[in-house]
Formats: structure tokens, C-alpha cells, sequence
């Protein structure tokens, strides 16, 4: 009972002054600087280990053999939380735990971010997120090239 007054305090009255989105116009240009122009934060899942759960103890071997719950972050370009979702197990895929989150629900929906919209040539571009080859490619999601890369797509991975 007192462990769950805690959580409920730290979400309260902590929470928000940890993870928040930040200066929009500076995590841009430092990504740009970065050579990511137009990109909004990365995103990537961590294992966190947990003792081994009394129900359904299969569904939290994670790929690693230990048990685990993943912790999805975006983070901004000095590393600091602009979203977390916590609570899948480890056997979760970060793919899966990204479709299943409330930040996927609002980038879908377009409401996480202000909107704006960056041209690009001759095309209109909204803000992305980078994320590895664990994830899937979205309109606002860059992932790196996957196989066989010839040295433009190579480049882009370094």
C-alpha cells in the first residue's frame, strides 16, 4: 500500500517536471546539427530487470534469458525524457510495444507534437523520431537501411 502511495506522488508532483517535451526549436536545430534535420527525439525500449513474476512467467523471459519488463523512451538530443511507457513484458518486441503506446496514438493522430511542417526540395515533411532497425518505418519514424547497402545508404547509417 505504501509502495503505491509513492507511485502515485512521483506521478503527481514529479512526473512532469522530469518528462516533458522541451524547447521544440532547440531540440530541432541540435538534431539538425546532428545531421537530422527536421527530427523531433529518438526512440528506443530498454530491459529493466524484475524479479521473477508468480503469473505467467514465460511471457517475461526476455530474448536475453532474464527477466524483464521494457521501458520504451524518446529522448531529445541531450538525452533528456520527452516520453516514456513502461510496462510490457520482455518477451514484448519493441515494434509491438511502440504500436501498443499512447505516444504511437498521438503521432498517429498528429497531436504530440506542435504542427509544423518542414520542406524539404519540393516536399512538405513533418517532424520524425529516430528509431533503430527494431522498428517499424513510419511517416514520422526513420529507422536505418536494413541488408545490403551501397555507400549513400551506408553513410546514412554511420
Amino acid at each position: 500500500m505504501l509502495l503505491l502511495q509513492v507511485v502515485k506522488a512521483i506521478n503527481s508532483l514529479l512526473l512532469w517536471r522530469v518528462i516533458h517535451l522541451g524547447d521544440m526549436d532547440l531540440i530541432m536545430a541540435r538534431f539538425t546539427s546532428l545531421g537530422f534535420p527536421n527530427c523531433a527525439g529518438a526512440i528506443d525500449g530498454i530491459h529493466i530487470s524484475i524479479f521473477t513474476p508468480e503469473h505467467q512467467v514465460a511471457l517475461y523471459i526476455n530474448r536475453k534469458g532474464y527477466f524483464s519488463m521494457v521501458l520504451q523512451a524518446l529522448v531529445s538530443h541531450r538525452e533528456q525524457f520527452t516520453d516514456i511507457f513502461v510496462g510490457w513484458s520482455g518477451r514484448a518486441h519493441d515494434a509491438c510495444v511502440s504500436c501498443n503506446s499512447s505516444l504511437c496514438r498521438k503521432l498517429e493522430a498528429g497531436t504530440f507534437f506542435p504542427h509544423r511542417e518542414y520542406e524539404v526540395g519540393d516536399i512538405q515533411m513533418p517532424l520524425c523520431l529516430m528509431g533503430d532497425a527494431a522498428y517499424p518505418l513510419m511517416l514520422w519514424l526513420m529507422k536505418p537501411y536494413t541488408g545490403h547497402l551501397d555507400p549513400t545508404r551506408d553513410q546514412f547509417n554511420a
